[in-house]
């Protein structure tokens, strides 16, 4: 039974997220209908993320099974062709073992959100980024970011619909620079919480139009009490990077 493993890059805006939903469209639903009107086969999608209704992806990391073999390269371009016009497009496809496994191999996942800082209205950018009139201060924002880099518990950050057992986590990068009127913040851990990185970058925000402080951010962190938190971001500025898996770069 050959384990296809997907690279898979998608506009979220259409979709109640990446896990199939019983009410409404999702990337998984529309990759598993793909699978079926070529194979015939029913299978099932794994992700190394869920991701949220409006959130995208640049390089999504995903498996499924098959009954018989089928050459990747097929694979991948016939997915794409039954994808079509959604925007879902399957980058890489190849064959892996079978005890590869899209989320429980993974050792790190990255994400970047993208704030357009600017007055003007988004043209080319609704919906993939969040626009923030007012003047951010990006280097207060990496500066203070650097309150929650490391092992915390992230109870402050973290939705209160989150299923993680647990509210600890290790944030391995929190970096924000401006690249002219964007604002880039990259996120790096091994996994995270739901919501997690919305609600940093919401606290970030504050701290960027000079509302909050690195000390605010900090006590924030400390009080692990989401009726803490600042403001959660909204959804459409953040997009799922990168899967690092053992033996990869």
């Amino acid at each position: 039974m050959p384990r296809f493993a997907l690279t898979i890059e998608f506009d979220g805006g259409p979709y109640m997220g990446l896990q199939r939903q019983a009410h409404g469209p999702s990337v998984q639903q529309s990759v598993e209908d793909a699978a079926f009107e070529v194979t015939g086969e029913k299978v099932t999608l794994h992700a190394a993320g869920r991701t949220d209704t409006g959130v995208h992806a640049l390089a999504m990391r995903a498996h499924f099974d098959l009954s018989r073999d089928f050459d990747p390269f097929r694979m991948g371009e016939a997915l794409n062709a039954k994808l079509k016009p959604q925007p879902i497009a399957v980058l890489d496809c190849r064959i892996v073992p079978d005890d590869w496994h899209a989320r429980f191999s993974c050792i790190g996942r990255s994400y970047q959100y993208r704030i357009a800082n600017r007055r003007a209205p988004l043209a080319l950018e609704a919906g993939r980024a969040w626009r923030i009139a007012r003047e951010l201060d990006a280097g207060a924002m990496h500066e203070a970011a650097q309150e929650l880099v490391g092992l915390h518990d992230f109870t402050t950050f973290r939705s209160v619909h989150c299923q993680a057992q647990s509210p600890v986590k290790t944030l391995d990068r929190l970096d924000v620079r401006r690249e002219g009127d964007h604002v880039i913040i990259r996120a790096a851990a091994r996994s995270f919480l739901h919501h997690q990185v919305r609600s940093m970058v919401g606290c970030l925000s504050l701290v960027g139009e000079g509302r909050w402080t690195r000390a605010d951010l900090a006590d924030a962190l400390a009080a692990k009490d989401r009726c803490k938190l600042g403001l959660n971001a909204p959804p459409e500025g953040l997009y799922f990077v990168k899967a690092t898996y053992p033996g990869e770069e």
